[in-house]
């Protein structure tokens, strides 16, 4: 498997991942109707128009999942037992359709467990940004991640 255990990282490891994504109205249209979010400033463009962005806003879950998903294959694949939280999760610019998504990450901590000595617990913090070098998401994850030599 492609991802990294936790032996393998290291604080301060820094991964710039791909691909990049551009945002499409099929997209945004069925992760908010599969989420069951009926926001109208995601889906209804004459609300959005009256609203301050004058446009559809990309639902914000989506992309969350867009910068934890690219993530995977650089990081976690097949040597994470699975995630413990997310903290410190921030949207400080919007996402438009037609936006173009990158993401990178960086290990900001690591211990090993108390409990298990085949694991530790890995904190990610990811950042995607989006085709004018805006960050539109960042967040810090909890992963529990395997170890290659226990």
């Amino acid at each position: 498997m492609p991802g990294k255990y936790f032996d393998e990282l290291s604080i301060g490891d820094h991964f710039e991942h791909q691909p990049s994504r551009t945002v499409t109205e099929t997209d945004n249209l069925l992760f908010s109707s599969l989420t069951l979010n009926s926001q109208p400033l995601h889906l209804d463009a004459e609300f959005a128009k009256r609203s301050p962005h004058g446009q559809i806003l990309v639902n914000s879950i989506f992309t969350l999942g867009f910068v934890v998903g690219v993530s995977v294959a650089d990081t976690t694949l097949g040597t994470t037992l699975g995630n413990l939280g997310f903290d410190q999760t921030l949207f400080p610019n919007p996402v438009f359709i037609g936006d173009t998504l990158t993401a990178q990450t960086n290990v900001i901590n690591k211990r090993e467990s108390k409990t298990k000595p085949d694991r530790g617990i890995v904190t990610f913090e990811h950042i995607a940004k989006n085709q004018r070098g805006e960050v539109v998401c960042s967040c810090r994850r909890g992963a529990m991640m395997l170890k290659r030599n226990p």
